[in-house]
C-alpha cells in the first residue's frame, strides 16, 4: 500500500485538530468583546464562517481518505488470494509431461481416471493471458446490479441483461455473456473431438451468479457478468486450495487457454474448476463491438 495512502488520513486529521482550535479562540474572543470592538467582532464572525468550511472541508477529505484507505486495504486482500503462483527459493517446478509420465514432445495419455487429482505444473497455463480485476470489468461492462450482495443474485442492468442468453452447449446448460457462450461452444466442440470421455462427463457448478467474492466487502465476483464458468467431471468437483487438480481439467485447461480464457488454478489459493475470460479476449470483445 502507498505511503502516502496512510499519512493523508493522518494529515487530515491534524488538520481537523488545529482547525477546532482555532475556532473555540475565536468564540472565547467573541465572548469578551464589548461594544467598542464592532470591527474586530466582524472579523472575527467572518473568521469564525471561515473556519467552519474548512472543517466541513476537512471532514470531507477524511471520509474519501479513510474510504480510499478501504478500498485499498480490499484491492490487497483480493490480490493476495488470487495471485499467480510463485516458486519458492530452490523449488524445482514440476513441468507436465513428468507429473503424467509422458517423455515431451508426446501426447498426453489416456482419460479412465479423469478425476484423478495431479500435482499442477502452474508455470505451464496462462500464458499471455491476464486475469480480468474488477477496475476492467467495471470499465467494461459496468456494475452489474444495483445492490451489493454475498448471494448468488440476478443482473439488474439494463444493458448487460440485454447481453446475456442461456444456451445448451454439449451436456451442459449455462447462461453467460453471448461471446462468452460462442468461446464455449467453440471449446466445447474442440474437447468432444479430441476427449469424448471428458466432453461427455462434463458438468457445471455455475455461471452467471451475480455477488461479490467471498470475503470481500466490495469486489464483485466475474461470475456476476456472465464471463466466469466453474466445471465438474463425473459429477465431481475438483478439490479447492488443495495445489492439485483433476487429470480431465489439465486437458480442458489447455482449450480455455487457447480461447483466451484465465485458469483460475494459477491462483494463490487454486481453484482449478474456475474459468474466466482474460483482459485481452474482453478487450478484443469490445473492439468488435460485441459487448
Amino acid at each position: 500500500m502507498r505511503d502516502g495512502a496512510v499519512i493523508g488520513p493522518i494529515i487530515v486529521a491534524i488538520g481537523l485538530v488545529v482547525a477546532a482550535i482555532s475556532l473555540a479562540v475565536v468564540g472565547a474572543l467573541l465572548e469578551t468583546a464589548d461594544g467598542s470592538t464592532e470591527l474586530r467582532l466582524e472579523r472575527a464572525e467572518a473568521e469564525t464562517a471561515q473556519l467552519r468550511s474548512q472543517i466541513d472541508t476537512l471532514r470531507s477529505e477524511l471520509r474519501d481518505a479513510q474510504s480510499e484507505l478501504k478500498q485499498l486495504a480490499e484491492d490487497v486482500a483480493l490480490a493476495a488470494s488470487s495471485a499467480p503462483y510463485v516458486p519458492s527459493a530452490g523449488e524445482i517446478p514440476v513441468i507436465a509431461p513428468v507429473i503424467l509420465g509422458q517423455d515431451e514432445g508426446e501426447e498426453l495419455g489416456g482419460t479412465e481416471a479423469m478425476t484423478e487429482v495431479m500435482k499442477l505444473a502452474k508455470a505451464r497455463f496462462n500464458k499471455g493471458i491476464t486475469q480480468p480485476r474488477n477496475s476492467v470489468m467495471l470499465e467494461v461492462l459496468g456494475a452489474p446490479r444495483d445492490g451489493k450482495t454475498v448471494e448468488c443474485s440476478g443482473v439488474t442492468q439494463p444493458r448487460l441483461k440485454a447481453l446475456l442468453e442461456t444456451r445448451q452447449v454439449g451436456p451442459i446448460r449455462v447462461t453467460m455473456l453471448k461471446p462468452a457462450l460462442e468461446s464455449l461452444e467453440r471449446i466445447v466442440a474442440k474437447l468432444k473431438e479430441s476427449e469424448p470421455d471428458i466432453h461427455d462427463a462434463l458438468g457445471t457448478a455455475g455461471a452467471l451468479c451475480a455477488r461479490l467474492i467471498r470475503g470481500s466487502r466490495s469486489s464483485w465476483s466475474n461470475h456476476s457478468w456472465g464471463t466466469a464458468i466453474d466445471v465438474k467431471l463425473q459429477g465431481r468437483l475438483d478439490g479447492f486450495g488443495d495445489g492439485g487438480t483433476q487429470f480431465g481439467l489439465l486437458l480442458l485447461a489447455e482449450l480455455f487457454n487457447d480461447e483466451g480464457w484465465y485458469w483460475g488454478a494459477t491462483y494463490n489459493r487454486e481453484d482449478s474448476m474456475h474459468f474466466e475470460v482474460g483482459v485481452e479476449t474482453l478487450r478484443k470483445w469490445q473492439a468488435e463491438g460485441k459487448l
